[in-house]
């Protein structure tokens, strides 16, 4: 039984390229090279992980990081059973020992204490230890590991350590260009295209906003909401408010500004 049945992206996942980074990423792949993808929230980081998974048909092994993630989290640890104790692999673990690809999202939000059991893995060893079991996993031949985090909520307390960073070769991401952005909302809910458009240029007007009250513009992740929303009925407008505007900031005077943008654009 293959334990990764269950981890296989088994249909297409709809994926824009904004340049070169499926043929990076394919390189970095054929090397086993970690990867690291850097980007604002919502712009396009794990949809490309899911695409790059499918196209290489390898199975994926996804991990929301946090705050409160252990080491045991993502290795693994032993459980208390009736008749005993019996060992569970955690998720990086299982991805080594099957050839999957591990994607770690959002690393940064793990304690740098608990990313630093992925050393070993991102250099020439390609092993993880299980010090609680005694065992040495050597990591598959198809094993890769890819991690994402947001530059813009970059902090002392949450950053990578210089010796973590410098296992990686890193992609950057962006927003796409406008065209493309339509494209993709168009693509991903069927919306009008002059609709979609629309959308996208009320989000540009929130991303002119940041560092300027706004810690993060309107990712396309709600331009995509905000279609959905339009295509269910509900008011071009009031769709915007609810699904590009509310959700990134409670400042009064962002948001009036926020609002004449989209009163200016669906007049």
């Amino acid at each position: 039984m293959n334990p990764l049945a269950d981890w296989r992206v088994a249909a297409e996942p709809f994926y824009a390229p904004q340049g070169g980074e499926i043929e990076l990423f394919e390189a970095a792949y054929a090397a086993r090279l970690p990867v690291m993808l850097k980007g604002p929230t919502g712009c396009g980081k794990s949809r490309f992980v899911e695409h790059m998974a499918w196209k290489l048909q390898r199975p994926l092994v996804t991990v929301a990081c946090n705050e409160d993630m252990t080491a045991a989290d993502l290795v693994g640890r032993f459980l208390l059973e009736p008749d005993g104790t019996r060992w569970q692999d955690g998720p990086l673990t299982t991805a080594a020992r099957h050839g999957a690809i591990c994607y770690l999202d959002e690393v940064v939000e793990a304690r740098q204490d608990t990313t630093v059991v992925i050393h070993a893995l991102t250099d020439h060893r390609r092993a993880l230890p299980l010090d609680k079991k005694g065992e040495l996993v050597r990591a598959h031949a198809d094993f890769q590991l890819v991690v994402s985090y947001n530059p813009g909520y970059q902090s002392l307390m949450k950053d990578l350590k210089t010796s973590t960073r410098q296992r990686f070769a890193a992609l950057d991401f962006d927003y796409p260009e406008a065209a493309l952005e339509a494209r993709i909302v168009v693509a991903e809910t069927g919306i009008d295209a002059a609709v979609a458009a629309a959308l996208v240029q009320v989000a540009g007007a929130a991303r002119r906003l940041k560092g300027h009250g706004l810690d993060e513009g309107i990712s396309t992740r709600l331009v995509v909401y905000a279609a959905t929303l339009i295509r269910q009925g509900i008011d071009a407008r009031a769709a915007c408010r609810m699904a590009m505007v509310r959700p990134i900031t409670d400042d009064t005077d962002i948001r009036e500004s926020l609002d004449h943008a989209i009163d200016a654009v669906f007049e």
